[in-house]
């Protein structure tokens, strides 16, 4: 690698520079990303390797030397396809499922074994396509879905503000919400393995809506599956006599559950902008896990005063060892392009050793 700064990050060996890369950052805010966008339906983008590679490369040929990272142009949703359900990413609303899971008598409407391999090939296909582009300039993060996000989505039908539906499910269908869970995780396990037959060098595991549960709940439907896909991973690689790659798990909003992640097996800890940077270096004590996050995105809408003096703050309180710049959530369409340039140019600058 000619910057292996990210994965030597995750490893927890010293750096010269902390490595940054953001969340979503091939995406919305990108006028290169729309105009591929008005040819294409989201999906489509997503199922052609050569499109899905292109816009994996635009952030990091935009952000030239900048960005420590690319990942692969893709969508959690692609699990429950793969499943067999039907997704559809509406303009301006986000992802609808036309016939969502109502009772438990619709999971046996689910593929139980999907050939991941075959059925999501075209992911493998981008993946091994951008590991070409990117000529080794930075590592190539693969991801999914986190087994309880994709659930919610599966049952609300999208998103939603109180998740009643998939709630629902997990206070009155227990015995079913397990059986989803376990279908999800075995379907995601080797989705991930795929991923890095494919060349992805890194994995993340994006637990979007771990905030919307209680301790006790996250603990039983989501925590306990979370470590499975972890281990399962590494074994299976492992087995494969492949050296199994940093692994990152993300749970926004789950600030409460950060010591039990710390001891998860996971790598690297993604924090959203809820968790004091302080705070969460305290709690992981002498853990050889690495942190990263956690700027709210929303500070990018700010002056540059204000993204430099709290990009500043953020890497003076996480320290920099053992830590990986990134925002707490994806970035988001209305930023300015500068203003991304001027943020990274902020963590080069405030991140060097």
């Amino acid at each position: 690698m000619v910057n292996d700064l990210l994965l030597r990050a995750a490893r927890g060996e010293p750096v010269e520079r902390l490595p940054v890369w953001i969340m979503r950052q091939a995406g919305r805010y990108l006028p290169e990303y729309h105009k591929l966008r008005a040819e294409s339906t989201f999906f489509q983008m997503c199922q052609c390797p050569e499109t899905a590679s292109e816009l994996t490369m635009q952030p990091v040929d935009r952000f030239a030397g900048l960005l420590d990272a690319a990942i692969i142009f893709s969508d959690i949703l692609v699990i429950p396809q793969a499943l067999g359900m039907h997704v559809e990413m509406l303009e301006g609303k986000g992802p609808h499922f036309p016939t969502p899971l109502n009772t438990p008598d619709d999971l046996k409407t689910l593929q139980k074994n999907p050939n991941i391999s075959s059925i999501l090939g075209y992911v493998m296909d981008a993946i091994s396509l951008a590991r070409t582009r990117l000529e080794n300039r930075v590592p190539l993060l693969g991801f999914s879905g986190a087994p309880w996000t994709l659930m919610a989505y599966m049952i609300e039908g999208g998103g939603s503000k109180s998740f009643a539906k998939a709630k629902t499910w997990l206070f009155r269908y227990q015995e079913a919400s397990h059986e989803l869970l376990k279908l999800l995780t075995k379907t995601i396990s080797v989705y991930l393995v795929e991923q890095v037959k494919a060349g992805a060098q890194m994995l993340q595991i994006f637990d979007s809506w771990a905030g919307e549960l209680s301790p006790r709940d996250f603990f039983e439907f989501a925590y306990p599956y979370l470590v499975e896909i972890c281990n399962t991973v590494k074994k299976s690689l492992r087995e494969c006599r492949i050296e199994p790659v940093p692994m990152i798990v993300y749970a926004k909003g789950a600030w409460y559950a950060l010591d039990k992640l710390c001891d998860s097996g996971y790598d690297v800890v993604g924090l959203d902008w809820l968790q004091d940077p302080a705070e969460a270096v305290r709690i992981r004590g002498n853990r050889r896990v690495t942190f990263q996050g956690n700027l709210d995105p929303s500070i990018l809408y700010g002056s540059h005063e204000t993204i430099e003096q709290r990009v500043k703050e953020m890497i003076e309180a996480f320290g920099k060892k053992d830590y990986i710049i990134n925002l707490g959530h994806g970035i988001t369409p209305a930023v300015k392009v500068e203003d991304v340039r001027f943020f990274l140019e902020q963590c080069h600058k405030y991140g060097r050793n």
